[in-house]
């Protein structure tokens, strides 16, 4: 008589609970645009939900805690003038976020310590370079300050936000719309995903495609793939029957898939959530009312299914964070889920049931932290650094956020030799006197301008080392 041996994991166990209806946020009029992202990103201290708005784009920052009925005339993210399309949180700040439009710019903007009390129009950077919406944005895991965004232009810019150039153009690898953009876990890599049915692999500071599988799905809906923390590539998409796959593939080799498991026959698009602490994916499809998620391994079949949370609403969007900046209140949890429904969002917990409070080392190993490993020069430069990894033993506290500052370098210094278009059209018909005087005005604004710039950059890269020093010593 044989005797079927279950699979040991940790995680076999995990369950998912909603929480009450007065701990989500309600009253949300969330964007109805037909764009497949999430429309939700979260953070340590805030949710950000892309809502439906009139005359332009804005979104909601909202603190954790401001749990209820929110007020039609609380104030929003709103100076994109077509809707915003995809958000996304600074991993190394708090209160920077950076957005993208259907007005085919990308801003970035910084919230106030305890969030929105007026309306917020003026960004701390716009940076344009699109001709088309863009429908992707994506910080750099490791570096400061470095940002990525893709649009349906089928080109991804890689910019430097502390300046608000555009570093890094890809805009001849993909002949269709572009469906997901990934970075590796040191950022030195990208995986996208295209309507061409290829999947790439690309080193974008070398412009060159590094392995490419065509038809890595069948199907004609969108895919999405994400890099694993091993280096692998995790994807979805549809088969040629329209049925939702799951496959695993080496990126050094991509000829054929490590394993591809098939779904079901639903037609909404499969959102991939990666917890590269836990290896655990989660997949929530946009129109779906459950959450699957599913364990990777080096054993076969690779790819193990765990459990899956359902409800009765379909989610119209997804926010997700992993436990690595929580501050180990809820006890044995290690997922946290902000469901969008039509009018609202709901988080969910994921807990692994255990019978002690304790702090259980098996589920919380050491995470990647907030602090940055390079500043964005020292990236494009060609260095690259893993990311620093904290201990959540005792409660990890981060220092004190930065605020974004962006200096615009090749503004002021790209065109030394016309000064005199600087200056007002009105100024220009004075005499000549007076003209002297204004360049000579100018000139020295630019000088003092040039040092204050100089002493800024020296005075962030020493508190840069000083935080350092002093998160080693905490630790």
């Amino acid at each position: 008589m044989s005797r079927r041996v279950v699979r040991q994991s940790k995680f076999r166990h995990v369950f998912g609970q909603a929480v009450r209806n007065d701990q989500c946020y309600d009253d949300i009029r969330v964007s109805r645009v037909t764009w497949d992202s999430s429309f939700c990103a979260v953070n340590p201290k805030f949710v950000a939900i892309i809502i439906d708005a009139s005359g332009g784009g804005a979104f909601l920052v909202l603190p954790l805690n401001k749990t209820g009925r929110i007020d039609k005339a609380y104030p929003t993210v709103c100076g994109h003038t077509g809707p915003v399309l995809d958000i996304d949180w600074c991993p190394h700040n708090d209160h920077v976020i950076a957005s993208g439009s259907e007005d085919c710019t990308v801003m970035v903007w910084q919230i106030p310590e305890n969030g929105l009390d007026a309306a917020l129009s003026e960004p701390v950077v716009v940076l344009e370079g699109h001709s088309k919406r863009v429908g992707i944005v994506s910080w750099h895991p490791t570096a400061r300050n470095v940002l990525l965004s893709a649009g349906c232009d089928n080109q991804v810019v890689i910019w430097n936000v502390g300046t608000g150039e555009a570093m890094i153009s890809l805009d001849d690898m993909h002949p269709d719309v572009i469906f997901s953009v990934s970075w590796s876990r040191n950022g030195s890599l990208l995986c996208t995903a295209c309507k061409d049915k290829k999947v790439r692999i690309i080193d974008p500071r070398k412009k060159k495609i590094v392995a490419e599988k065509d038809k890595a799905h069948e199907g004609a809906r969108p895919m999405r793939a994400i890099f694993l923390a091993d280096g692998n590539i995790f994807t979805t998409g549809f088969s040629r029957m329209s049925e939702r796959q799951l496959a695993l593939w080496k990126s050094d080799n991509m000829d054929e898939p490590i394993c591809v498991q098939e779904m079901d026959s639903s037609n909404g698009v499969l959102l991939p959530f990666y917890d590269p602490d836990t290896s655990i994916v989660y997949l929530c499809g946009k129109g779906d009312s459950s959450i699957r998620y599913f364990e990777i391994t080096d054993e076969a079949p690779f790819v193990h299914y765990l459990n899956t949370f359902s409800t009765k609403e379909p989610q119209r969007g997804m926010g997700y964070y992993s436990p690595s900046a929580w501050k180990m209140k809820i006890k044995c949890f290690y997922a946290r889920f902000y469901k969008l429904h039509e009018r609202k969002c709901e988080p969910i917990i994921m807990t692994v049931p255990r019978k002690s409070d304790l702090f259980q080392d098996d589920l919380y190993p050491d995470t990647a932290g907030p602090d940055p490993a390079l500043e964005a020069e020292e990236w494009f430069a060609g260095k690259n650094g893993g990311p620093i990894l904290i201990s959540l033993k005792d409660g990890y506290v981060s220092t004190k956020n930065r605020d974004l500052k962006v200096v615009k370098t090749n503004i002021l210094e790209s065109k030394p030799a016309t000064k005199a278009e600087s200056i007002p059209t009105i100024q220009k018909h004075a005499s000549p006197q007076s003209t002297v005087k204004m360049e000579d005005k100018l000139e020295e604004v630019l000088r003092e301008f040039k040092s204050l710039r100089d002493r800024v950059i020296l005075q962030d890269r020493r508190i840069a080392r000083l935080e350092d020093q002093v998160s080693k010593v905490a630790m």
